[in-house]
């Protein structure tokens, strides 16, 4: 697969994760909260989310006896120490020696950035397309662990792999409809000369949104539609960090004025105010791994995709965090590409949707509202996260099986 990123090269020390500076941010700053909130919680002068007031509770009465600075000391000892495990982890994923080796299938087409891979093997072509935010070797993580690989070598489809690349000049000025009746529709058209006919269309996250959008302005392209982890709904169990992030939106306007797209470290930003206290997590659990082990090798595979994405154009970022997240146009009705609204209802190909039952970046609901519009489609709820679904250690049997009995058996 063609690739359009500078990989960390072999024995360089990686400068992830990204943005670095938030995370370690996010983490002292939890962790000098607990702190500084002890001796009020102990009172019961914090209002406890209810799912925690048992717990809460419990523990105040245990604390009874205890002085409030022998309190705040224990804490600090306990932050310190979650803080360092946390630094211990990062360290040890910078200095990790595995990096991608996976070989670059054949690229087939290219308009400006953009690239189509071509898997081979003996089934009909079928487009993949992936979001614009993350890059598409998601798809192809690594020969032993890739989607497009093992669907072309059980014979079912022939995998064609988009792959957005980085807004360069041809893209500078792109908005979604731009990316819709450009690569994509160019793409789509490769994939049909190629099928003899039109083909199965597979979008990815926000890719599936891109794709509902070509099912309809290019129907006859398009023979099936499967969408997997794609969101709909932006406003159905929008946590709060994220809807105060896609509000602030406007207010980065200088920025995208100047840079002429949102650098990648702000992009980061909105994912990482999600859930500010994954970082400090999940590297603390990295640095209780064997750099050896399996897992260990798992971890730096989806941490270097995690931060190997590229920035998006201003119209782009305006559009899909301003008009997605911010006035939810998808689910309002309201989201026109091309002179039309954009409606899953008008979908009638063949469609499987995906949701993962634990996405924690497109909220099931969110997922789920298109099956709400689409009807016929079929739904598979795999017990995974996001990434998980394809690319986690049951993959094969939560989506990669499933999805090549849909292509097999939907006619």
């Amino acid at each position: 697969m063609a690739e359009n990123s500078e990989p960390t090269p072999t024995g360089a020390r990686r400068l992830f994760p990204r943005p670095l500076g938030l995370h370690l941010t996010s983490a002292m700053m939890g962790l000098t909260g607990a702190a500084a909130a002890a001796p009020l919680a102990r009172r019961n002068a914090v209002p406890w989310h209810p799912s925690l007031r048992t717990r809460a509770e419990t523990l105040i009465a245990d604390l009874q006896g205890v002085s409030d600075a022998d309190l705040t000391a224990a804490i600090w000892q306990q932050a310190q120490r979650i803080l360092g495990d946390m630094l211990r982890g990062i360290q040890a994923y910078q200095d990790h020696p595995y990096h991608r080796t996976a070989p670059d299938m054949p690229t087939v087409w290219q308009q400006g950035a953009a690239t189509l891979s071509d898997f081979g093997g003996s089934g009909r072509p079928a487009l993949f397309v992936p979001s614009l935010v993350n890059r598409a070797y998601v798809l192809d993580l690594e020969e032993g662990n890739s989607l497009c690989r093992w669907l072309a070598a059980q014979g079912s489809v022939r995998p064609l792999l988009l792959d957005w690349g980085k807004p360069g000049p041809v893209e500078k000025h792109h908005g979604l409809g731009d990316y819709i009746a450009g690569p994509l529709h160019s793409a789509l058209d490769h994939a049909v000369a190629v099928a003899g006919g039109p083909v199965p269309l597979v979008g990815y996250c926000m890719g599936g949104t891109l794709s509902v959008a070509a099912a309809q302005l290019f129907r006859e392209k398009v023979s099936h539609l499967a969408l997997l982890a794609t969101p709909w709904d932006f406003h159905a169990d929008i946590s709060a960090p994220a809807k105060l992030f896609a509000e602030s939106v406007p207010t980065w306007r200088p920025v995208l004025d100047v840079f002429g797209e949102m650098p990648l470290d702000l992009l980061q930003s909105f994912f990482a105010a999600l859930d500010p206290g994954l970082a400090q997590r999940k590297f603390t659990r990295f640095a209780r791994l064997d750099p050896d082990s399996e897992a260990a090798r798992r971890f730096v595979i989806l941490e270097d995709w995690l931060n190997d994405g590229v920035p998006l154009t201003a119209r782009v970022a305006m559009e899909t965090l301003g008009g997605w997240f911010g006035e939810n146009l998808t689910a309002a009705g309201r989201w026109i590409v091309d002179g039309q609204i954009i409606d899953p209802a008008r979908i009638s190909q063949p469609t499987l949707i995906a949701v993962p039952a634990r996405d924690r970046i497109v909220p099931p609901a969110s997922a789920k509202a298109l099956s709400d519009r689409i009807a016929h489609a079929q739904v598979l709820e795999p017990q995974a996260g996001h990434i998980g679904m394809v690319v986690g250690s049951s993959a094969r049997s939560n989506l990669w099986s499933p999805l090549q009995t849909w292509f097999d058996t939907a006619g």
